[in-house]
């Protein structure tokens, strides 16, 4: 990245690009970054973006840990495929299989999944329960409690699917996109440069072979919102298989008017970061690092996590 006054972030060229084909014959693209002697973190991002949006984050580890990165299917480098098989449930036993992927790809060795929003919930419906992994670092997973919260939550969710499907999917320039973000709640207190970097990465040339194109169509995006509350009501924590923990935002930062999580009853590690919102990783990047460190800090020495 240049100077903070001319924030451009330059996203290096993989160690390697692999495709990977999934159940129904969907293919995901992983990219190889960072230290292939160090600790492996597999990231992935939220709907609708892709895992290079959140570069500012994961730049962070590149020269102590080995770094795989992914899009979710139909975001990001991977083709838009088929509408039936987008949902929560499929980002799920994806997660599983890019682990078998990956350890026959780049080696066996311990592995931490570090996710974000929509695929961090889908890291805790994975049919291995994260068992795969040696830990799961999860950052503002969409989770909601029974009750009051839960029809809360589904209202926004319907509001947010109803939005979305009358979302602009074409653009003359990429600077379009970049300059409505500017007047949208969205990233207005992450890093310099994240504007321009959303336009690069959740763009592609149109297939018209005029303009840009969102790479996640906005059916595809409102579609997992249709389903959200379903999977973020029940999350069954005591079946997590490795040592997991959730970063989340700050509660007095949040939208008004976002359903709350009572972690109270929920029998998992947590930490709430003061000072950000959903999109905390972009916000507060050094931070989320801190975070995720100090998590596997308390793992100790096990040879489980090194």
């Amino acid at each position: 990245m240049t100077g903070p006054l001319a924030a451009v972030w330059e996203i290096p060229e993989p160690s390697s690009v692999d495709g990977v084909r999934m159940d129904d014959d969907t293919v995901i693209v992983l990219r190889r970054h960072g230290n292939p002697e160090g600790l492996r973190l597999v990231l992935s991002h939220g709907n609708g973006l892709a895992i290079d949006l959140y570069y500012p984050f994961w730049s962070l580890f590149a020269c102590e840990f080995d770094l795989v990165v992914h899009d979710l299917r139909n975001h990001g480098w991977n083709e838009a495929g088929s509408l039936e098989n987008h949902g929560v449930d499929a980002f799920a036993r994806d997660h599983d299989r890019i682990f078998e992927a990956i350890g026959g790809l780049y080696g066996e060795k311990p592995t931490v999944g570090v996710f974000h929003s929509i695929s961090a919930l889908a890291g805790l419906h994975t049919p291995s329960r994260g068992g795969n992994y040696s830990a799961l670092v999860l950052f503002a997973p969409p989770l909601c409690n029974t009750g009051f919260r839960y029809r809360e939550f589904e209202l926004r969710a319907r509001r947010t699917a109803d939005m979305l499907r009358r979302r602009a999917q074409w653009f003359q320039a990429r600077e379009e996109l970049a300059d409505l973000h500017t007047y949208l709640p969205y990233f207005q207190q992450a890093v310099p440069g994240v504007f321009e970097l959303v336009a690069r990465t959740t763009l592609r040339e149109s297939q018209t072979g005029h303009g840009f194109e969102l790479r996640c169509p906005s059916e595809y995006e409102a579609q997992i919102w249709d389903s959200a509350s379903m999977y973020a009501v029940s999350v069954d924590f005591g079946a997590l298989r490795c040592p997991t923990k959730i970063v989340a935002p700050d509660p007095a930062s949040l939208d008004p008017d976002a359903p709350a999580f009572d972690y109270s009853d929920a029998d998992v590690d947590h930490e709430f970061l003061p000072g950000t919102t959903h999109f905390l990783q972009l916000e507060k990047p050094e931070e989320c690092k801190t975070a995720l460190l100090r998590f596997l800090g308390q793992l100790g020495g096990s040879s489980e996590t090194r």
